[in-house]
C-alpha cells in the first residue's frame, strides 16, 4: 500500500481481507481496487455515500457515518483489547503516540 508522502507501507494482511481484495479486483491485473458504477476509481465522496448506504441497510445507526470512522474504530478496538500503544501506533501509521490516543478519545 502507498501511504502519505508516497511511502510504501508493508503490514500483515488477514486472509479474509486478501479474499475480499481478490473478489474486488477480479481478473484485472492493474488499476484501482475500488471502482464506482462507471468503472473508474472510487473517490472519497463515493466511498462516503456507499458506506452511509451500507450503514442505513444495517442495524448500525451512527449519527454521521464516514470512512474515517472505520479508522477510529480500528484504533479504539485494538486499544480496548489491550494491544500495546506502540503496536497500535505502528498499525495506524501515526508518527506520534498522542495522535493514537486522541483518535481513541473521539468515540
Amino acid at each position: 500500500m502507498v501511504g502519505k508522502g508516497s511511502k510504501v507501507v508493508l503490514g500483515p494482511l488477514p486472509l479474509a481481507v486478501g479474499r475480499a481484495i481478490d473478489r474486488a479486483v477480479g481478473v484485472r491485473g492493474h488499476g484501482s481496487i475500488l471502482l464506482n458504477r462507471r468503472g473508474v476509481r472510487m473517490d472519497r465522496h463515493c466511498a462516503t455515500r456507499r458506506l452511509r448506504r451500507l450503514a442505513e441497510a444495517s442495524v448500525v445507526r451512527p449519527p454521521r457515518m464516514h470512512p474515517h470512522m472505520l479508522r477510529h474504530t480500528f484504533v479504539t478496538t485494538m486499544l480496548d483489547a489491550g494491544v500495546d500503544l506502540r503496536d497500535v501506533q505502528i498499525a495506524a501509521r501515526h508518527a506520534d503516540p498522542r495522535t493514537t490516543m486522541r483518535t481513541r478519545r473521539v468515540r
